[in-house]
């Protein structure tokens, strides 16, 4: 997922963000809400959380302008503001959803998956499958047949991305938007390092080999035997 957190308590966004990212996603930061409003105009985003007490633009004013822009992202309202009339201000304002801190990380995670679901309209499902290929989302292991594949983290949320889009071509800059972020040099070869690099762990010692280059376009996760 890609996550837009508007945060001004800087010890508590960075441990939002390791902890995100150690679930696999991507997260842009923003101190106060005057940035937050113009990184949420910016890019497309899965989910947004927002503090309320922000410097700048307040989180419900933040909440407020960005609904009548149009924009549907689901927005997590987290606060340290604990009272009904609070949380009744964060929702009515066009929040999804209302998190009081200090809070479980595990349960953040759930919030944001539940949102996710909710915006997506599809269940999430507990596996992948292609071929003899398997992961195991819910506790991230993936299997070659009966071997099992130890990934590193982006090699893991690189190889879901792929297996979620099976059949699909995905070209080097969805993979930089949706497993790093906008702001990797677009000359970068990490694409290539981390698709070469999965290649070794999951194709190389296996048929039939289930990733394959498109020249010119990207990549595509697909069985052609």
């Amino acid at each position: 997922m890609r996550i837009l957190l508007v945060e001004d308590d800087r010890r508590q966004a960075e441990f939002i963000r390791r902890g995100l990212e150690q679930e696999g996603g991507c997260i842009d930061h923003a101190a106060d809400g005057d940035h937050g409003f113009s990184l949420a105009l910016s890019a497309p985003y899965d989910i947004f959380i927002f503090d309320l007490m922000l410097p700048g633009k307040d989180g419900i004013s933040l909440i407020h302008d960005i609904r009548a822009k149009g924009i549907t992202t689901p927005i997590l309202v987290l606060s340290a503001r604990n009272s009904v009339d609070d949380r009744v201000q964060g929702l009515r304002a066009g929040g999804d959803d209302y998190l009081v801190k200090p809070f479980a990380f595990s349960e953040l995670v759930a919030r944001l998956d539940a949102l996710h679901r909710r915006a997506t309209g599809l269940a999430e499902p507990a596996r992948l499958y292609l071929a003899d290929l398997h992961m195991d989302l819910q506790r991230h292991k993936v299997c070659r047949g009966k071997a099992t594949i130890d990934l590193q983290p982006k090699e893991y949320v690189l190889l879901e991305y792929l297996m979620r889009n099976t059949g699909r071509v995905v070209s080097k800059t969805m993979i930089m938007e949706h497993v790093w972020d906008y702001n990797f040099d677009p000359q970068t070869n990490v694409v290539e390092a981390r698709i070469s690099r999965l290649r070794e762990k999951v194709d190389r010692p296996f048929e039939p080999h289930l990733i394959h280059t498109v020249r010119g376009v990207g990549y595509v996760l697909e069985n052609r035997s």
